[in-house]
């Protein structure tokens, strides 16, 4: 027996808070080198925000703090109206169903196809079995992403533009509120990460949901977002629209802008 609602299940009519995510003096050291040095920032409704920065700067851990991979030193995150911290295993569990998480690395499971891949996570959080409701929701988010043609594909065979494609359909399949992008166009060729990017743009059409986007590609950041944080040795520098942004003196940041 299911004891779980399927995303298919999730009212249209759900109110979202005012803010999705909020944090607060976020703290994280390892060792001795504090990565994150008092963070704050917060994730509106339907908003799509670039965490602009180079490599080492704290914005993957950022990202997995929020969700509860990481622990931090300090600081509050509050996601969806939850303390994230506060929660027990079950209820991190839930709220971790509410957040897509797309890896640097697509993530996906080398022995299985695509239509396994995508099929597993409905299986194990939701206990979907029936092969028809499997098969719909697996094509829909196939086609979400036009890939409906490599459902019977291994990951192997994919290209690696593809497997990114096939991890976000994994990801949407089970219909978050809120997206977390990881260098979603690292490795990628140009042409192939404005297909990228575009989908990011088309899924926050179709889904209405809110974005948080790693990434030190300033081509994605001027096109996906709404708003950028940038950050600089694990602080949040500066914060704005790219062409807010693009103008600035920050020795740290300037070479993003000048590319």
């Amino acid at each position: 027996m299911r004891t779980t609602t399927s995303p298919l299940e999730r009212t249209e009519t759900e109110t979202l808070p005012q803010v999705m995510a909020s944090i607060r003096e976020l703290r994280k050291s390892f060792g001795d080198r504090e990565v994150l040095k008092g963070i704050n920032l917060d994730l509106y409704p339907k908003e799509n925000l670039v965490i602009l920065g180079r490599s080492g700067t704290g914005k993957s851990v950022l990202i997995k703090c929020m969700v509860g991979l990481m622990k931090p030193d300090s600081g509050t995150i509050n996601v969806l109206g939850k303390d994230v911290f506060a929660l027990n295993a079950r209820e991190l569990n839930e709220l971790r169903l509410q957040i897509g998480f797309s890896f640097q690395g697509s993530a996906l499971y080398d022995s299985m196809t695509v239509r396994e891949n995508l099929e597993f996570p409905l299986k194990r959080n939701f206990g979907i079995t029936n092969k028809s409701e499997l098969n719909d929701m697996v094509m829909d988010a196939l086609e979400d992403v036009g890939l409906a043609h490599t459902v019977n594909q291994m990951p192997a065979e994919l290209s690696g533009g593809m497997r990114k494609r096939v991890g976000i359909a994994r990801t949407l399949i089970l219909k978050p509120k809120i997206m977390l992008y990881d260098e979603p166009t690292s490795g990628l060729d140009p042409i192939t990460a404005m297909e990228i990017n575009d989908l990011i743009l088309s899924m926050r059409e179709k889904y209405k949901m809110s974005s948080i986007i790693i990434t030190h590609d300033i081509s994605s950041a001027k096109h996906t977002s709404d708003r950028i944080v940038a950050l600089v040795g694990g602080e949040n520098r500066l914060e704005g629209t790219f062409d807010e942004l693009k103008h600035t003196k920050d020795p740290e940041l300037e070479p993003f802008f000048n590319y």
